[in-house]
């Protein structure tokens, strides 16, 4: 547990560094909802989500006040709904996904995670069926977010549905068109996807955990950007021993907080994930560490290098502080959600390619990228492709949030509000790789999936 001086120190980051806890996420199991009519169905999901999750948001504003940490968001994931929609047409995926909404809506969360299938082999019946839902329930829920797992390692990659998802992200913007494609930013597709990530997009509850289970994300730019800032001159060693402290001491209160709310609401307590996840606030930036590291702009040369320090020093230190660290973990490069992100590709130091590099070496992929409206759907998937390919190869998790806004062009500006903020229109490459997406089939394994 905490010392004194520990949660001292830890509030002094909160008044001083923008600490926050970014979510806790209540994971909930909907595998005993299932019934034959949909309408029962859909009446179990919501009393069991209203049931379980109905004090989530009053213990959050009581840990709030007694703590004096925000936390910013009070999030659900549950059960893919495609285990609930085999035997069922996409009409009957969207009559859940609007329970969900409601259910959410009637708990007062922010998000709700789950609208997801893992389709990284092959398709069912319900798997299929909640695909071709997903651009009908983003155009008229609010709070359901929704996720497809393409590849693993052990796997390989699903082209078939990688193809498809290019064609869903397309059909989701244009039904979305008049809110700038905001439906896409609720849409993630994944590589090696984890079961027990407490951040939105991709969260669901994976058939490994429990009934119900409390799961927290935190996030601290502000305090790594701090405290890089007040070593100019150190050597890069004692740069990551710095970093790896301060996500120690981040991921503790984190933890903290979770077993407290998995307390007070009767669940076990899953993992703390510490991922620094920027937000369009001063200050709350990867970009600027990456800058204060010695970078002049995010994107120049030596950008990768100095991310991977900061992704393996935040790895580090949260597996120092907690045997329950898990989710994802790292560092996000969301270019809307990331103020220094944006001034990065406004410059010209950042692009679509340099993104991709940095990937590799960082949480998560290719994240609230927004690209010219008329893309046609085969170069999204292909962006999907490469992106996934980066995770499946490397054995770590990778993803996709890309938003084709129908009207916009390059140097155009879309305006989402909130935490997921503002961007510019970035460049994709014009040539085309429509004959390799439409071979299908399934990229096989890389040779290092042979484990066993």
């Amino acid at each position: 547990m905490l010392g004194i001086e520990e949660i001292l120190e830890t509030i002094n980051m909160i008044q001083e560094e923008n600490l926050d806890i970014r979510t806790i996420t209540l994971g909930i199991s909907l595998r005993d909802c299932r019934d034959r009519d949909i309408d029962q169905l859909c009446e179990r999901v919501y009393r069991k989500i209203t049931r379980m999750a109905g004090l989530l948001v009053e213990v959050g504003e009581q840990l709030e006040r007694e703590f004096g940490i925000p936390i910013v968001n009070k999030r659900i994931a549950v059960t893919p709904v495609s285990l609930l929609a085999d035997g069922r047409s996409p009409d009957d995926c969207v009559a859940i996904a609007r329970t969900l909404d409601q259910a959410a809506s009637d708990v007062r969360v922010n998000f709700i995670g789950g609208f997801s299938a893992l389709v990284h082999k092959g398709f069912t019946s319900g798997d299929r069926s909640l695909i071709e839902a997903i651009p009908a329930v983003l155009s008229t829920t609010e709070r359901v977010c929704s996720s497809v797992n393409v590849a693993t390692t052990g796997a390989g990659i699903n082209m078939d549905a990688v193809a498809l998802m290019g064609r869903i992200i397309k059909d989701t913007a244009e039904r979305t068109a008049e809110r700038d494609a905001i439906g896409c930013a609720k849409l993630v597709v994944f590589a090696n996807a984890p079961e027990d990530n407490p951040f939105m997009a991709g969260a669901f509850h994976g058939v490994g955990e429990p009934e119900c289970v409390i799961n927290v994300g935190v996030s601290g730019p502000g305090v790594v950007k701090k405290a890089v800032a007040k070593l100019p001159d150190a050597d890069l060693g004692a740069l990551a021993e710095l970093i790896k402290k301060m996500s120690f001491k981040i991921t503790r209160m984190g933890e903290l907080i979770g077993r407290r709310a998995a307390e007070r609401l009767g669940v076990p307590f899953g993992i703390v994930d510490l991922s620094l996840a920027p937000t369009p606030a001063v200050g709350d930036s990867v970009a600027e560490i990456i800058e204060a590291m010695g970078i002049e702009c995010c994107g120049a040369p030596g950008t990768t290098a100095a991310l991977a320090l900061l992704n393996d020093a935040v790895k580090k230190g949260g597996a120092m502080a907690s045997s329950h660290v898990g989710g994802l973990s790292g560092a996000f490069i969301p270019v809307s959600e990331d103020s220094g992100m944006i001034r990065a590709v406004e410059c010209g130091a950042l692009n679509l390619e340099k993104l991709e590099a940095m990937t590799a070496v960082c949480s998560v992929g290719l994240d609230m990228i927004v690209v010219p409206g008329d893309t046609p759907a085969e170069t999204l998937s292909a962006l999907i492709a490469d992106e996934i390919a980066i995770g499946v190869i490397n054995r770590k998790t990778t993803a996709v949030r890309v938003i084709p806004v129908p009207g916009k062009k390059v140097g155009d500006y879309v305006e989402f509000g909130g935490l997921l903020g503002r961007s510019p229109v970035m460049s994709i490459s014009r040539f085309s790789a429509a004959g390799f997406v439409r071979r299908g089939g399934r990229i096989p394994a890389p040779i290092q999936s042979l484990i066993n």
